[in-house]
This record gives C-alpha cells, sequence and structure tokens, in this order.
C-alpha cells in the first residue's frame, strides 16, 4: 500500500474511567504518548492526534501533530472523519485507534494496515468476539463520505460500513501472519482500558521482554553480550543494564531506529542497541 498515516481519538469523554484517559500514567509517560510512539515507530507517514474543542493534552513525541474537532459530542465518527482528512494531502491509507489501547503491538498495526488493498475502504477487525472500529485502517478519502453521514445524524461507525467496502479480519485470520502470532498471540493488542478496573490490571502486567546490549565505552563490565530484560520503555531497559539515557546515551531500536526518548515504547521482540552518543553519530 502507499504511505499509511496513524490516527488516534483522544476526545472521549472517559466516563466510565471518571477522568481523562489520554492523562493516566503509563511508565513515565501517558497512554496517549504510548499510542502515539506506538504508530509513529511504526507507519511511515504522519502521526496526527485528533482533540475535543478546547482539550488539553498531554506531551506527545516529536513530530505528532494535533488537530481538533470542529463540534464537540459526535463521538467517535467525527473524530474519524477530522483525522483522516488531516491526513489525507499525505496519506492513502491510516491505522486509527484510540487511546486506551496499552498493548497495541507494531505487527497488529501492520498486519492491519496490509490488509488495505486496491478495493478495500475499511480493515475491520473482528478480534476478541468483538468489532474493533478504533483499532482498525481506513482510507483517507472516506473523510468526506463520513462527514455526509454525519450530516444525515449517522453517527455510529457501523453506518459507514454499509457505504463502502469492508474487509473483516477474525482472530484466525489476523493470526496467520507470523509476526503477530510470535509477539501477539492473544491478540492483546485491541484490549481496551474503560475502568479504574481495567487501568489498574494492565498497570499490573509484567512489562515485555526485550533484547539489550552495550557497545564500545559502555560494554564494560560484561561486554556487548545480549540481555533479557523486562521493560515497558527505553528509558526503564537502560536502568536495567545499568545506564542512563542522556545526552552520552543513546539508543538503537531494532537495529535502525536510533532515538534519544527514555519514553520511547516497547514491545515484545525488540532489539535494544545502547551506545555513547559520539559513536551512534
Amino acid at each position: 500500500m502507499a504511505t499509511s498515516a496513524g490516527v488516534v481519538l483522544a476526545g472521549g469523554r472517559s466516563t466510565r474511567m471518571g477522568e481523562p484517559k489520554a492523562w493516566l500514567a503509563w511508565h513515565g509517560s501517558t497512554l496517549l504518548y504510548r499510542a502515539t510512539a506506538v504508530l509513529a515507530r511504526t507507519v511511515d507517514g504522519p502521526v496526527v492526534v485528533v482533540a475535543a474543542p478546547g482539550q488539553r493534552l498531554p506531551d506527545l513525541p516529536a513530530g505528532v501533530t494535533v488537530v481538533e474537532d470542529p463540534v464537540e459530542g459526535l463521538g467517535p465518527m467525527q473524530g474519524l472523519a477530522r483525522g483522516l482528512a488531516a491526513v489525507a494531502d499525505r496519506a492513502g491509507g491510516a491505522f486509527v485507534c484510540s487511546t486506551d489501547l496499552p498493548f497495541l503491538h507494531p505487527a497488529y498495526v501492520r498486519r492491519v494496515l496490509r490488509a488495505l488493498t486496491d478495493g478495500v475502504d475499511v480493515v475491520l477487525p473482528v478480534a476478541r468476539g468483538y468489532r474493533q472500529p478504533l483499532a482498525a485502517a481506513y482510507r483517507t478519502s472516506l473523510a468526506g463520505l463520513i462527514g455526509e453521514l454525519l450530516g444525515e445524524g449517522q453517527l455510529r461507525p457501523g453506518m459507514l460500513f454499509e457505504h463502502c467496502a469492508v474487509c473483516r479480519l477474525d482472530d484466525a485470520e489476523l493470526l496467520a501472519d507470523a509476526a503477530l502470532a510470535r509477539l501477539d498471540p492473544e491478540l492483546e493488542s485491541v484490549v481496551n482500558v474503560n475502568t479504574p478496573r481495567d487501568y489498574r490490571a494492565a498497570q499490573d502486567r509484567e512489562p515485555p521482554e526485550v533484547v539489550v546490549e552495550r557497545f564500545g565505552a559502555l560494554a564494560k563490565n560484561g561486554g556487548h553480550r545480549p540481555h533479557r530484560v523486562r521493560a515497558a520503555t527505553i528509558g526503564e531497559a537502560a536502568e536495567r543494564v545499568g545506564l542512563t539515557l542522556d545526552r552520552h546515551v543513546v539508543a538503537a531500536l531494532n537495529g535502525d531506529q536510533m532515538t534519544g526518548d527514555g519514553r520511547q515504547p516497547l514491545v515484545a521482540g525488540d532489539t535494544l542497541a545502547f551506545l555513547s552518543a559520539d559513536a551512534g553519530g
């Protein structure tokens, strides 16, 4: 497929949670930071956050932009239209998700986007027994159609699916992808947190296991022998091997993405190489 974007809807009212989900703490950052950073490391186009009018948001990764819904209270369809329109000039398709997916894995995002082939307007996973319209892929050209449906008072995403070509992927079809089956076999990418109980249960989960190596001057006391550690972010992984991620230390994520952002989320299957900033440059 052509360039793909990421869209995160942050304008929900979070009535069951009792506080804005975008601000919920998550391993040194927030749930919104994690969602946008996962998309930014996965898609090859822009990543945007759709906020409610006047909504205050926490810090976001570098390069992620924010657009506002023009009208409050119209639900995810309005956010979907706004987000798709915001990236339509730069991407043919977008992975769209809510803020509250603490276990979203890049392998899931890639699997869904790959199914957005010619003749398909929406890739709608039906995972873990439920349709997942907020962990799905959409043609950005649908923004106009969604706007028309909103003008007719059609506020439910299900109405959109009646007017376009939808590819539905069940658990077996999703897990036919070898990478997804290995890295997220339970499809926990679609598990969201709607209540304080959900949130506490998610926080209690063990972080993913990742492989960490140290190179150059950082390889003292153990060489560059790989270490398996559990860490939710690059900063946590650095701490596990006795390092501090600062201006003197950078990380290579999966061999190619250089970063000094300690809040960058990690997922199962990641490998990290820490090296001195001078060596990395």
